[in-house]
């Protein structure tokens, strides 16, 4: 049986139609094996603020049916060079977080020890705990690389350890991460407290705000990103809201003075031949979008974390 490799061909079945899947892969059991899974989470029982990002998955999916095979920026043809699959969705109780944290993380592990790497779409930014933590089994402690207006390393939020502004929090103490290769890349707005800065360096976090990557630019901070993660093995974590509202309204918690989407993406190519295991992009609340914007740009940034990770599996 020969396995099924890149998307429903667009010469045949207008890209309106064909399967929901992202891209229009194919679905993980249809295939023998996969290189590369793209996992929805509909999750967001872990917001502060705007709730909706549980419908993130399916909207990033209807826009992602516009990609095409080819990445000319990184001269790699991801469906073809590897075998990538859409696992479709991982069911979460949207009622008890807790319950809902050890379901994604059963998940992840079972698709992580199947041979793939997992980029996730989520859902709020809760669950890049439990992805931690199933990618920490399979590689130890991580590097991180976490775009976001927000720091996300605050303790609790009414007394909850567990919600979209603490993972990173609880990463560090569970020692999924490598905290000596720890980076925040678009931070901005305002804080609860000068401390939080502090904590947050002594989580050992390095910060690369919003007003940094303008003022240096994207090549400057590759540089500087790939002298602090060097050959370790790398998580990127990417909530949208790391962009401006401008470029992504459809968020939970939008704040002004953020990347642009060119700068999002040409950040993430210049990762390219690193030790990438596994990725997440989250936040996406569609019923805050206009004409798509938010999920189109999210669909771009899943294509280029499965074009880094094509790379990678095919060298």
């Amino acid at each position: 049986m020969s396995e099924p490799r890149g998307p429903a061909d667009s010469s045949l079945i207008p890209r309106f139609a064909g399967p929901a899947t992202f891209a229009r892969l194919p679905r993980l059991d249809q295939v023998e094996h996969c290189a590369v899974a793209v996992a929805g989470v509909p999750f967001d029982s872990g917001v502060s603020y705007r709730p909706g990002a549980r419908f993130g998955p399916s909207a990033v999916r209807e826009v992602s049916r516009l990609l095409r095979a080819y990445h000319p920026a990184l001269d790699v043809a991801p469906f073809a060079a590897v075998q990538v699959a859409d696992a479709g969705d991982i069911a979460c109780n949207p009622f008890d977080i807790g319950e809902a944290i050890e379901t994604v993380e059963h998940a992840a592990g079972e698709i992580l020890g199947a041979g793939a790497r997992m980029v996730t779409i989520g859902g709020d930014h809760t669950i890049a705990l439990p992805l931690l933590r199933a990618v920490a089994r399979e590689h130890g402690p991580v590097a991180l690389v976490h775009f976001d207006a927000h720091l996300d390393t605050w303790d609790t939020y009414f007394g909850a350890a567990y919600t979209h502004g603490t993972p990173f929090r609880r990463a560090v103490e569970e020692g999924v991460v490598d905290t000596e290769a720890l980076s925040h890349i678009g931070i901005r707005g305002p804080l609860y407290d000068k401390k939080d800065l502090d904590e947050d360096r002594r989580l050992g976090f390095g910060i690369v705000t919003s007003a940094d990557v303008m003022r240096r630019g994207v090549d400057e901070v590759v540089d500087a990103l790939r002298q602090r993660v060097g050959d370790r093995p790398l998580y990127v974590s990417v909530d949208i809201d790391v962009l401006d509202p401008a470029h992504a309204p459809g968020t939970g918690t939008p704040e002004a003075g953020g990347l642009t989407s060119r700068e999002l993406l040409e950040i993430l190519r210049g990762l390219a031949g690193g030790n990438l295991v596994g990725a997440d992009v989250v936040e996406v609340a569609p019923a805050y979008d206009h004409a798509e914007i938010t999920s189109v740009a999210a669909s771009h940034v899943v294509y280029d974390l499965i074009a880094l990770l094509a790379l990678k599996e095919k060298v």
